[in-house]
């Protein structure tokens, strides 16, 4: 038999576009007397947040099930559908009682069903479904034919400490007790990506394989949903291979023939070590060099691959569901906002528009100019050239005018980057322009940044990427690119530029020695003292932790964050501002 596979790609709430993709289905005869598998939620899009509590919401998604279920009753073509969708229950007031998270049957010639509910609702990092919808509690196996399929749901196939059951247990034992054989599992998931995540996907899956003796089948959805970026990459495992893979961040469709089960069966992996995201927050992935020094490992090839793939697409996603086919960068000569603007030059679609803004100050090096304009004329940006000497002179005056003090230190510095996020802003209102951010995950993480100034744009590009992983990726592009971002700002000494001979390690640590201790504070939670014990200066540690903890109310205030990481700065980043902090 034929299982379709589809990696579908729709944005949130599109009922329509959900729509249409049924009804040509439907209309297709070569699509009859199949079993056809979408993602986790496919009616609906995910993640929902309060848009699942939402009246217009909501009766926009019930329309859609009614008019589902009246094309499926006039349709000549037969064929089965097993879908993500909500099932909400009402209370006397019309008022969402229970939501629920399910598996739905749509066969030709019947109205949908639910047949299975999630079971393990996460709640950790970028995950809240514990706030809104109510748990499954049964495992199901579906009946097609003379086939028998597990069900699971995306979270149900991994189990932590954080869940009181394991979905893949209870489906292994339910099968057991029946004394059913079953010919495949099928996963539909809203997956999101992160670095090394689909080596996890096909570890896991591979263990449920080995446990069940058949196929494991996995459909993911594709989309970036604001900073959430969903990769695809659906995929086939039979017990150690893998036999069947969808493209990555792509809608694709595969037609899968079902295959008899060729691995090893094992029944004591898929529970011996089992573990979530959740725990691998906690493990760090600090190591050593050579010499002894705690380090963060380096970025592949393949990594930076991956990164780019992301953010690409990321920047495509939120441009287009935003309305925007203008970009706008403030190039600085400097390694960031370089690499954002080759990125955004590698990801421009026909039609799009992309420019560069150098805004030079008092304390701009000419080199800053001259590498700035070598960039754009090797990739054909547009590059304007602002001045805001004389502004900021202007405004100096006035300063001391008014207030009867100099404007000097760091309100001199800040008020030249603010001068320039409204002069780009100005840019952008005049020619529907969206500004991508330039600020990296080691700047974020300290505050390295001037609040409405080098901090504005309407989503950050690097905002997930370490200053050491900047550098890597710029290295990776020209390497792939024919060196596209001129090889001086990649050697250059960072500097913001906003004062006399003002460098970044004036300020800060070196980012090789920065980096690792932000990683293992955010990503591993980590102490001061558990880092000093690694290796780390306790005068350091102490000096990160301070402007590292001290910085909250600039994260706050952020724009999005495309996320290529475990653990980010953003939606799964939940610290109070006001804290007592030791």
């Amino acid at each position: 038999m034929q299982i379709n596979i589809h990696q579908t790609h729709h944005t949130i709430g599109d009922f329509d576009a959900i729509f249409t993709y049924l009804s040509e289905l439907f209309s297709n005869k070569n699509n009859c007397d199949k079993l056809h598998i979408f993602p986790e939620l496919f009616l609906t899009g995910y993640p929902l947040q309060d848009l699942c509590l939402q009246r217009a919401f909501i009766n926009n998604y019930l329309e859609l099930i009614s008019k589902i279920n009246a094309l499926s009753l006039k349709s000549e073509n037969q064929m089965t559908l097993l879908f993500g969708g909500l099932d909400y229950k009402f209370d006397n007031k019309g008022l969402p009682l229970s939501i629920k998270n399910v598996t739905y049957e749509l066969v030709s010639g019947h109205e949908m069903r639910a047949i299975y509910t999630k079971k393990l609702l996460p709640n950790y990092d970028i995950f809240d479904e514990q706030k809104y919808f109510t748990a499954g509690e049964e495992s199901f196996i579906y009946n097609y034919g003379d086939k028998r399929f597990g069900i699971l749901i995306c979270e149900d196939m991994w189990m932590s400490s954080m869940h009181k059951v394991d979905p893949v247990k209870e489906l292994y034992e339910h099968a057991q007790q029946n004394d059913i054989e079953l010919d495949a599992i099928l996963n539909l998931s809203a997956s999101p990506f992160y670095l090394d995540k689909d080596k996890t996907r096909l570890i896991r899956s591979s263990e449920i394989s080995k446990l069940f003796g058949c196929p494991f089948v996995y459909v993911n959805r594709v989309g970036a949903e604001d900073e959430i970026l969903f990769d695809g990459s659906s995929f086939v495992v039979n017990g150690s291979r893998v036999s069947q893979r969808a493209k990555f961040y792509e809608s694709d469709l595969i037609e899968y023939e079902l295959e008899d089960f060729d691995g090893q069966i094992d029944t004591e992996t898929a529970f011996s070590d089992m573990k979530n995201s959740w725990e691998s927050l906690f493990k760090h992935s600090i190591i050593k060099d050579d010499i002894g020094t705690p380090i963060l490992p380096a970025l592949t090839d393949e990594n930076c691959e991956e990164i780019l793939q992301s953010l690409r697409f990321g920047i495509q996603e939120y441009a287009s569901k935003s309305g925007f086919s203008n970009f706008d960068v403030a190039l600085s000569g400097g390694i960031d906002s370089a690499l954002v603007l080759a990125i955004m030059k590698l990801s421009l679609a026909p039609q799009q528009n992309l420019e560069a803004i150098f805004m030079p100050g008092f304390f701009s090096a000419s080199i800053s100019y001259d590498l700035s304009f070598e960039m754009c004329q090797k990739i054909g940006v547009k590059m304007y050239t602002y001045p805001i000497k004389f502004t900021h002179s202007s405004i100096r005056n006035q300063f001391q005018d008014v207030f009867n003090v100099p404007m000097d230190g760091l309100a001199d510095e800040n008020i030249q980057s603010r001068l320039r996020g409204a002069l780009l802003y100005a840019r952008s209102n005049q020619r529907n322009s969206m500004v991508l951010n330039t600020s990296n995950k080691s700047e974020i993480a300290v505050g390295y940044s001037t609040l409405y100034g080098d901090s504005v744009g309407a989503i950050s590009v690097l905002g997930d990427l370490y200053k050491s992983e900047v550098f890597a990726l710029a290295n990776y592009i020209n390497r792939k690119y024919n060196g596209i971002i001129p090889e001086g700002i990649i050697t250059r000494p960072p500097s913001a530029e906003l004062r006399e001979d003002q460098q970044d390690d004036h300020s800060l640590p070196p980012y090789d020695v920065l980096d690792p201790i932000l990683d293992g504070l955010l990503s591993y939670q980590l102490s001061p003292k558990e880092l000093y014990s690694m290796g780390f200066a306790e005068d350091v540690v102490s000096k990160v932790y301070r402007l590292y903890t001290r910085s909250e109310y600039k994260r706050r205030q952020f724009c999005p964050i495309l996320k290529i990481k475990a653990k980010s700065f953003g939606i799964g980043y939940r610290i109070p501002i006001c804290k007592s902090v030791k």
